[in-house]
This record gives structure tokens, C-alpha cells and sequence, in this order.
């Protein structure tokens, strides 16, 4: 299928102006000036853009796509994420992994669903492992599951700072990362340790520890949940300007929003290359509820509504800088010519119309196809 998307406003994430994207197969084939293609029968279907927007389809790195929970008994187990939901927030790409719960939930289902998730048209990844340490794995050793399990890229989500962690000691923990480094080294993959970040007294403390005292690049591990309490936040503010990498969490209400968080680090002149967002969809959420994939749309959305933050500047947080950690650029995260062809399509309002997903229409009109 030969696809032209023509006279729309193109955000790579980097705002370049109206130009056409021509799309061929699961690929952006060619992105130029307006009238540069002919309706000549050639190309297979046109859509007109006018007044509308692409930017590259976003990347949730955080997802518990078989369901978190279970901290409060069997009935607090959370269900699957389902497709629809997730091409509904303008989602391409998801990272799957375990919490707190490895013993109902495991390693297994959560690769099976990543690849029926792949098989409905997006692209998944997903960690080893989960709270505790040390890791469940499929192999008996992370290095291994690195190595031979393609779409393992890490490992995660590994609780530092939570009563609900393992409370492993900073020794567990590196030797645990130098493992994942090797694993990342031999197989060519991003080799990240995610770490789930609590409301504990330690805060980054360990993470510090790690990077004073070891000789493991920095920009291998990635704290996530950092926008959960002040402190914590404030901490991961001098994390990211000392040149570590943080994710925030979208949905947040009992601590930090995502737009009050962007807007402060953007004060504080932090390298907003350092940050990503992500959802922790169908994760349980401390104050009660289940954690949504839409809050990550919802939260970009009003970062350039009700802040007024550039939106080049917010959607680079959920795609160019999500693809460089887990090192898909350029394939992914980007509008370029070769990159896969995820497009999202928004109008005026920042609202989606459109997505596409390696090269097919998901989402036409605001509706899953």
C-alpha cells in the first residue's frame, strides 16, 4: 500500500512546515514539499490534511500490558490493556514489564502478549524481571535473556525506595546492572535498568550510589514514577542536571502533574533530553484506581493547552527521546525518510484524528478501524 498524506503540518518532532509524507508499505518513503506528488493513479490512496497536523506516534515505556496490582489481595489484580485503548491515545510503541505481583503474573504471559499486541499492529518490548531482586528471568540469567530473547531490553521495573521492594543492598543492585550492561553490549540493545521509584526515605539515594561508585555508564539506568512527591522530584532535578536520564509519570494527581512538572524543569533549566513520560497503564495506583494509557495524550496535550509549552518541545518527551533510550533511533520516534511509518494525525485542538501504525491506518476520524 502507497500512502500520501498531503498539504499537513509536520512535526518530526521538530517543526519543518506543510510538506507531503508519502508512505510505502510499513515505511516513510519520502516527506517534501507540498505538490512535489502527482494524483496520478500511481499512489493508492490520498488523504487530504489541510489544517491538521503529524507528529511521530508516541512511545509509552512503560506499560503493564498484562495488568499490575495484586498489593491488595487476589481482587486487586488488574486486568489486561487492550489495543483499542492504546491506539486511542496515539500510542505505537509500548515497553511491557511486571511490578510488584511476579508470582500470579509472569514472565511468560507477558512476552505472549507483547507478541499478540505486535500481531494487532504496534511495536512492544518488554523487561525481565520485576520488583524484587534478584530478577525473575527466562533463562535462569538476564545477560542471557538479553542476548537470546529478542524483545527483551532491560531490566524491570526493579523498586528501590518502597516497602514493597526487596530492599536489596547498592552491592545486589550493581551487580545486577552489570549484567544487564553486558546482556545490552553482546546483543546491541539498549540494556536499561528501570527503576520503580517509591514514596521511601532513601529517595535516589541508592541510584546516586551507583553512579558515584561504579564505572557503568550513567545513562543506563532510568528512574521512573520521579514526579510521585516533592522531594523526590526535586532530587530527580539534580539527578537530570548532574546527566542522568528520568521518567515521568503521566495521570500524576497526589503528587506532581506532568504539565507543573515539564513547566518547572523548563525553569530550572534542565536538559529536557533527559526526560521522557510514560503511562504505568493498568498499574495500580497507590491512592486507589488503575492507572490509564490516555492520562499520557491527556497530560502532552495540556502541557501545550493550558502551559503553553511548544509542542515540538513536549511530543519530543514521548518519542524522539523514548526512542534514543531504548536505541530505536532513528527507526522510531521520528518523522524522517526510512523511519517506520507511526504517524499520529492531530487537529487544531490537539485532538486525534488519525493514526498510523507501521505504515497502516489504526485510527481514522477518532475511531479505532
Amino acid at each position: 500500500m502507497i500512502t500520501l498524506l498531503k498539504n499537513i503540518e509536520c512535526y518530526c518532532p521538530v517543526y519543518v512546515g506543510k510538506k507531503d509524507i508519502l508512505i510505502a508499505r510499513d515505511k516513510i518513503y519520502k516527506i517534501l514539499e507540498p505538490g512535489f506528488f502527482k494524483a496520478d493513479g500511481k499512489i493508492e490512496n490520498i488523504i487530504y490534511c489541510d489544517g491538521l497536523a503529524a507528529f511521530p506516534g508516541i512511545m509509552d515505556g512503560h506499560v503493564h500490558i498484562i495488568g499490575g496490582g495484586g498489593e491488595g489481595g487476589f481482587t486487586s489484580r488488574i486486568g489486561e490493556v487492550h489495543i483499542n485503548d492504546i491506539l486511542q491515545a496515539g500510542v505505537t510503541t509500548v515497553v511491557g514489564l511486571l511490578g510488584a505481583d511476579n508470582q500470579t503474573k509472569h514472565l511468560s504471559s507477558l512476552l505472549a502478549k507483547a507478541k499478540a499486541l505486535e500481531s494487532q499492529g504496534i511495536t512492544t518490548f518488554i523487561y525481565a524481571g520485576s520488583y524484587e531482586v534478584p530478577i525473575v528471568t527466562f533463562t535462569g540469567d538476564i545477560t542471557k535473556d538479553l542476548v537470546f530473547i529478542e524483545k527483551v531490553i532491560g531490566a524491570g521495573e526493579i523498586a528501590i525506595s518502597d516497602h514493597r521492594s526487596s530492599h536489596a543492598t547498592m552491592e545486589k543492585i550493581l551487580e545486577l546492572s552489570t549484567k544487564v550492561h553486558m546482556g545490552g553490549l553482546i546483543s546491541g540493545k539498549a540494556g536499561l535498568v528501570h527503576f520503580h521509584m517509591g514514596d521511601g526515605k532513601a529517595g535516589l539515594d541508592i541510584l546516586n550510589q551507583l553512579v558515584a561508585q561504579s564505572d557503568l555508564p550513567m545513562e543506563q539506568f532510568l528512574p521512573t514514577h520521579v514526579n510521585r512527591n516533592k522531594v523526590l522530584f526535586e532530587q530527580s532535578i539534580q539527578y537530570a542536571k548532574m546527566g542522568g536520564n528520568i521518567d515521568l509519570t503521566s495521570g500524576e494527581e497526589a503528587g506532581i502533574t506532568i504539565p507543573d512538572a515539564i513547566e518547572k524543569l523548563i525553569k530550572q533549566g534542565v536538559d529536557l533530553q533527559r526526560v521522557t513520560i510514560s503511562s504505568d497503564a493498568n498499574g495500580s495506583i497507590p491512592e486507589g484506581g488503575v492507572g490509564e494509557i490516555q492520562t499520557l495524550f491527556d497530560d502532552i496535550r495540556n502541557c501545550i493547552v493550558e502551559k503553553n509549552i511548544n509542542p515540538e518541545v513536549i511530543f519530543s518527551l514521548v518519542t524522539e527521546n523514548v526512542s534514543k533510550r531504548l536505541k530505536q533511533h532513528p527507526n522510531k520516534g521520528v518523522l524522517a525518510e526510512g523511519s517506520d511509518a507511526d504517524i499520529i494525525i492531530l487537529d487544531k485542538n490537539y485532538q486525534l484524528q488519525k493514526l498510523f501504525s507501521m505504515g497502516k491506518l489504526m485510527v481514522n476520524n477518532g475511531e479505532v478501524v
